[in-house]
């Protein structure tokens, strides 16, 4: 347990921006897993709608410094090179 005023505060602190961080990376992760879920039914209408999504809760992240700009990059990447490969199926 924390001693001093401080780190009590550092304590507080740091478990707000804990749940803050956390709020943001379940989003991004949700977004991106329905993303995936509508690739894998074939439906690219869908897809790219899910993507706009997706794509907009991992640029609010990167702002927020929840997670780092390539990471958002390397995901939105991934996505839409799937998005492109069932369009070309359909």
């Amino acid at each position: 347990m924390a001693n001093t005023r401080s780190a009590r505060k550092r304590v507080r602190t740091s478990e707000k921006n804990r749940i803050y961080n956390r709020y943001w990376t379940t989003r991004c992760k949700t977004s991106a897993k329905k993303v995936l879920e509508a690739i894998n039914s074939n439906d690219p209408e869908l897809a790219l709608k899910r993507f706009n999504d997706a794509q907009s809760a991992l640029d609010k992240a990167v702002v927020k410094g929840v997670i780092h700009r390539n990471m958002a990059a390397r995901k939105k990447s991934r996505l839409t090179k799937a998005i492109r490969k069932i369009q070309e199926q359909a």
